[in-house]
């Protein structure tokens, strides 16, 4: 698979409204997945219905992901827009470790509840990136 890099957009509970009303404009198939869905620190009480990870894969073949920013997150409405580097391609571990030089790691680089790897950090820039090694399947 290597790796593939891609916009994912930001926001503070409603990106499953965000992500179907793209769906009817764009088309395509999405996938939505809850804090709870994943068994997410975050799910307890009122975040367990937020989306952590979501996928319009639209008709013309352009990926948009979002998700709903957690409490923990520094977020700036108008600055909602994050890169999302993702594969399995063990380079991701080095590319987080250099792009975190400088900027703040707000998700430490580590295994998750999907047995994943993924973490998430503001480069020096300002730019918001979350990386996911995906663990190799058999």
């Amino acid at each position: 698979m290597g790796s593939q890099l891609n916009p994912c957009l930001a926001f503070t509970g409603n990106a499953r409204q965000a992500m179907e009303f793209y769906r009817e404009v764009l088309g395509g198939e999405l996938e939505l997945g809850t804090y709870g869905d994943f068994g997410s620190p975050e799910a307890p009480g009122a975040d367990a219905d937020k989306i952590m990870h979501s996928v319009l894969s639209t008709s013309d073949g352009y990926p948009v992901m979002a998700w709903d920013v957690p409490e923990r997150v520094p977020f700036q409405q108008g600055n909602n827009v994050a890169l999302f580097l993702g594969g399995d391609d063990v380079k991701l571990r080095d590319y987080f470790a250099k792009l975190s030089a400088g900027g703040t790691v707000t998700l430490p680089l580590a295994k998750q509840s999907w047995g994943d790897e993924a973490g998430s950090l503001v480069d020096k820039f300002g730019i918001t990136w979350m990386v996911n090694l995906a663990r190799r399947r058999a």
